[in-house]
């Protein structure tokens, strides 16, 4: 990573600057722009989250907006309300609050003198969602959008849930928000009444994860924010980014294909993060990028991007299994247009001696159709890493022959030829269920020579919703259903010689909760298949260079204790129990500049008991310390969920302590009941 310490323009910067917005509240934004923007405005750039502009994500701002700042941006780091130093209480992600605050600020921002009335938005996750919700509200100075690991469904392709199964993400992720809502402002910005402003959050934040769990199909809650409800709501030019460790890729292409406006989608071998960041790598000079999308449709400047391919995507190489890669080989491949035309799709039908047969123009006929019974362990899984990989820890997943025990596998032959995959896979499965509440996790691996199977996608199907996501129903014990089972996006080459492997099991623990009981599932071969997206290799078209990565110097920091993350499958076979333990402790550090010092440290519990579907638990605890000088503020969440054949049981707890004092101890104790889930 290179830094760039001179920019075309000298900037300066505002740490704080209060925005009114609705309901009498004003959030806090830090803003950086060109020294002599307040003679000659210029066009700005806005980041709306809740992730605490002054000590959250302040390292990656400063790598960041101050570089597009100094190429002729006023660029606006701003703290949704209830975060940071911004006013209120959040409640809940996505709120149409927020989003009218979010409205309500571009409008301010565009009246300032230093701005000259065209701004865009950009962000990851949750500032991505926003982006294209508030751009789907079409107010007048929002001209374009960089969307990056963000969804258009809510519901289907979310954190919270996955082909109708309930991700343990949805656990992890609530914790996460749990923890950042019992932070207080810094009194240094607002004065004495932080402490207000403090306990108002610590009482009123709630517990997100009842809320979400009380929606377990596709209802009016999850479509609010789902912009795949009306994609001709959106009226201005999409960037979309994302990376295949990343939980947010298949959006990127259905937003190409159902966007009708000016688009362009990067997909890279990277996890939940900025591109120039990449990892696993190689990361990107995705700050140029940033430059010729905002220069083109902020400043009217023809830089190109118009001419360029609709899709961008690194096509990874085999490579071993490793749930913490550094790089991924491989290469960049360009379609201009989304779905491509030149990807065909080949047919692999489910066979007798559990091998994928390839179906060509001429099928066979009068094959015997084979009925194979499958009935996974509840721990299957545990070695499938993240929903989402957040690039710090070793939370990909890990070589696939350690679940396949418990699943039913069909591989091909070996192939004749390399193989080049781009697109979504999808199995079509006839199916029968001993159980009316069943689901079916779906594998794709490549399986090397040596035998080492690398996952290459997947995907999940939640039986009961295999009619309606609105609607779920039930399944009839016994009867025959014909289900399609989506797996994600992927760019992949597996080479000549390799094999292609599908492995299908009844549980998929910890990345999905489990069924309420134990379920075995009737395969039907000759009626069931796998379909590849094959993508023609083209060694002679010409493909994009990126740069090296770039940042703007970062502010002044001092590491107090060094981060450690850690994943630890442990079996304890006297008390039959197995549990995977992640530790992510993000360290101690001080923040220079602003003297003040920050922690947090997570431990999640993923643990069941081996033949029992009412064993499975998740166990989160975070940490999280401020201190400067006297001040010191310390807090603990604690999230446990655990359920049986009918309900989910929720239990929390929250902790705060101010220099040494506890001011809030506050607990929950929730049952929900499983809505065929």
């Amino acid at each position: 990573m290179k830094t760039i310490r001179e920019f075309p323009q000298e900037i300066i910067e505002e740490e704080n600057v209060f925005i009114p917005v609705t309901d009498g509240l004003h959030l806090a934004a830090r803003i950086w722009r060109p020294k002599g923007s307040g003679r000659h405005p210029v066009p700005a750039i806005l980041e709306y989250i809740p992730y605490r502009k002054r000590f959250g994500t302040s390292v990656r701002d400063e790598h960041t907006h101050p570089y597009l700042a100094g190429h002729g941006y006023a660029c606006v780091r701003l703290d949704i309300r209830g975060s940071g130093e911004s006013e209120g209480v959040l409640t809940d992600e996505y709120l149409q609050s927020e989003l009218d605050d979010g409205v309500a600020a571009l409008h301010w921002i565009a009246d300032q003198p230093w701005c000259d009335g065209n701004i865009g938005m950009m962000g990851i996750s949750w500032g991505g969602f926003n982006g294209l919700q508030i751009a789907a509200l079409q107010p007048e100075p929002l001209k374009a959008v960089v969307t990056m690991s963000s969804t258009d469904d809510r519901y289907s392709d979310d954190i919270h849930h996955m082909g109708g199964c309930l991700l343990g993400d949805n656990l992890s992720w609530s914790s996460v928000m749990f923890s950042y809502n019992t932070m207080p402002p810094d009194p240094a910005l607002v004065g004495e009444r932080w402490r207000d402003m403090w306990l108002e959050r610590l009482d009123g934040s709630g517990l997100w994860l009842k809320t979400w769990l009380q929606h377990q199909r596709r209802d009016a809650y999850w479509r609010h924010g789902s912009v795949r409800e009306d994609y001709s709501a959106i009226k201005v030019p999409v960037f979309a980014v994302s990376g295949w460790a990343d939980g947010y890729t298949n959006s990127v292409f259905r937003l190409m294909e159902h966007l009708d406006v000016p688009r362009k989608g990067l997909v890279g071998p990277w996890g939940h993060i900025y591109p120039h960041f990449g990892r696993p790598g190689p990361a990107i000079d995705f700050l140029s990028e940033l430059l010729r999308w905002w220069d083109r449709w902020l400043k009217g400047i023809d830089t190109g991007v118009d001419e360029d391919p609709m899709i961008c995507a690194w096509m990874q190489d085999s490579a071993p299994p490793n749930p913490e890669y550094d790089m991924r080989p491989g290469r960049w491949v360009t379609e201009g247009t989304w779905p491509a035309p030149d990807i065909h799709r080949e047919r692999y039908v489910i066979a007798e001696g559990r091998t994928l047969r390839f179906e060509g123009p001429d099928p066979a006929e009068g094959e015997p159709e084979v009925d194979l019974d499958v009935q996974s362990p509840v721990t299957l899984g545990l070695h499938s890493g993240k929903w989402c990989s957040y690039a710090n820890g070793p939370d990909l997943a890990g070589d696939q022959r350690a679940d396949d025990g418990g699943a039913l596998v069909f591989q091909t032959d070996p192939l004749e030829e390399d193989m080049e995959l781009l697109g979504a896979p999808e199995v079509e499965l006839e199916l029968a269920s001993d159980r009316p509440v069943a689901m079916v996790a779906v594998r794709l691996s490549d399986m090397r020579p040596d035998h080492q199977v690398t996952r290459v996608t997947y995907g999940m199907l939640n039986l009961t919703h295999h009619g309606s996501r609105d609607h779920p129903g039930e399944l009839e014990p016994g009867r025959f259903y014909r289900v399609r089972v989506p797996l994600c996006y992927i760019a992949q080459r597996i080479p000549k010689g390799h094999r292609v492997r599908l492995s299908i099991s009844t549980v998929y623990w910890p990345l999905a909760w489990t069924p309420p009981e134990p379920v075995r599932l009737t395969i039907r071969t000759e009626k069931s298949a796998l379909t590849l997206p094959c993508r023609p290799a083209d060694p002679d078209a010409t493909v994009p260079e990126f740069g090296e990565p770039v940042q703007a110097p970062g502010p002044r920091v001092t590491s107090l204790a060094p981060p450690e993350h850690e994943w630890m499958i442990r079996q304890d076979l006297g008390r039959r129990w197995t549990e995977l333990r992640v530790t992510d402790d993000r360290g101690v550090m001080r923040l220079d500049d602003i003297d003040l010092t920050t922690g947090a440290r997570a431990v999640e519990r993923y643990g069941a008991r081996p033949g029992d579907f009412t064993s499975p638990t998740g166990e989160t605890e975070w940490v999280r310390t401020l201190e400067r000088g006297d001040w010191k503020i310390e807090t603990r969440t604690r999230t446990r969920l655990t359920s049986d054949r009918d309900n989910f049981y929720l239990t929390a707890e929250l902790d705060a302590w101010e220099g040494g004092a506890r001011v809030r101890c506050l607990s929950w104790n929730e049952t929900i009941p499983r809505d065929m889930i």
